[in-house]
């Protein structure tokens, strides 16, 4: 409970700086959630990345089996990311843009 109170402090600043929360959502959280999901694409691609160098690397099976998993969960990290990228931006193409 302190960790949340201390974080939500911590935006009090940037919250009344802005003139609305549409602004305080465009240039705080928009930002953060951009780099956020940038990161996760890179992690599912190292995985990836991780995963064809163990496999075709790797002398032994049980080196080609750990290597086939890194490629599989960096394969199903890729797909989720892009579904659920894609639909958050269906749905803020049907949702109509309300000025606040």
């Amino acid at each position: 409970m302190k960790l949340l109170a201390a974080l939500g402090l911590l935006l009090v600043p940037a919250f009344a700086r802005a003139a609305s929360f549409k602004e305080f959502v465009n240039e705080e959280v928009v930002p953060f959630v951009d780099t956020l999901v940038l990161l996760f694409y890179a992690l599912a691609f190292i995985f990836f990345l991780i995963g064809v160098v163990r496999f075709f690397f790797s002398q032994s099976d049980e080196g080609r089996k750990a290597g086939r998993a890194f490629v599989l969960w960096g394969l199903i990290g890729f797909v989720v990311l892009f579904g659920v990228w894609g639909f958050v931006k269906l749905l803020l193409s049907i949702i109509p843009q309300v000025g606040v």
